[in-house]
């Protein structure tokens, strides 16, 4: 009857030094053994023998963490102060790696992330930082990867997020905005009346060519001014058509200064009937 207590017992030990030994590994997780300090190698996915008081069972995450870089201050190339904030997408490709080169891959992977970004940053002048975000975004995660590949770690992206500049440069540039609109407003307004001056050439060109054309086009604009019901209008005649008057009237013999007329167009008021 002791013997079958014993036995009883023994069995319920193994018992539970068999549950007690079994782990799971979950799909996206490796496992990393130690057996008396020594290592094992990775285990998994799946059901895992663990020695209790035996082995130590390190699990480490495959899946990718997303980890936020805090604002870090920042001086730009060109001596403006900025505070930059940061994401970095990585994940572990190497799990022993993860667990012997590095005490804490995670806050190790922070801290290189925020060193990074003021080195990186600080190069770069403010133009830059706002303007061509991608070749920083890039250069910021080939450095970081540099650092992290001994750890196993592999960076896949990294975005910088917000950038936050004092409010006297942004009204500085919003007034180096402003004036650069104004630039371009003058020289489209000037491109303009460019072109509408060599329309205009080209149409005193054509016109003086037809002398008929010209006397039609003095016709039409005075049609045109008549129909605003002017009480009276400025209308000047040009001097081909007053000339032939002009050449006929008889000249004194000992008048010897130039007729005013013949220097200046005549004005004739044309009034309309109000």
């Amino acid at each position: 009857m002791a013997a079958w207590a014993v036995i009883l017992v023994l069995l319920v030990l193994a018992a539970g030094l068999t549950f007690g030994s079994l782990r799971v590994i979950k799909e996206y997780e490796r496992g990393v053994a130690f057996r008396l300090g020594r290592l094992r190698g990775p285990l998994g996915p799946g059901l895992v023998v663990v020695l209790p008081g035996v082995d130590k069972l390190v699990r480490v995450d495959l899946r990718t963490v997303t980890l936020t870089i805090p604002p870090q201050e920042v001086i730009t190339r060109d001596n403006v102060t900025a505070r930059v904030n940061a994401v970095v997408l990585f994940r572990v490709t190497d799990p022993m790696n993860s667990v012997m080169a590095v005490e804490n891959f995670a806050v190790a992977t922070s801290q290189i992330s925020q060193t990074t970004l003021r080195s990186v940053v600080g190069r770069a002048d403010l133009d830059t930082l706002l303007a061509h975000r991608a070749d920083l975004n890039e250069d910021l995660a080939a450095s970081i990867a540099k650092q992290t590949k001994p750890w196993g770690v592999e960076v896949e992206v990294v975005e910088i997020k917000d950038v936050e500049i004092p409010e006297m440069m942004q009204r500085a540039m919003a007034r180096e905005a402003e004036a650069e609109r104004e630039r371009r407003a003058k020289v489209i307004s000037a491109h303009g009346e460019l072109q509408a001056s060599t329309e205009l050439r080209d149409a005193a060109i054509t016109l003086s060519e037809s002398p008929a054309s010209l006397q039609l086009r003095y016709l039409q604009t005075l049609l045109e001014l008549g129909a605003d019901q002017n009480s009276t209008v400025v209308f000047p005649i040009p001097m081909d058509i007053v000339r032939p008057f002009l050449e006929s009237r008889p000249r004194s013999q000992t008048d010897d200064a130039p007729d005013v007329g013949d220097a200046v167009p005549r004005i004739r008021r044309v009034r309309s009937d109000e």
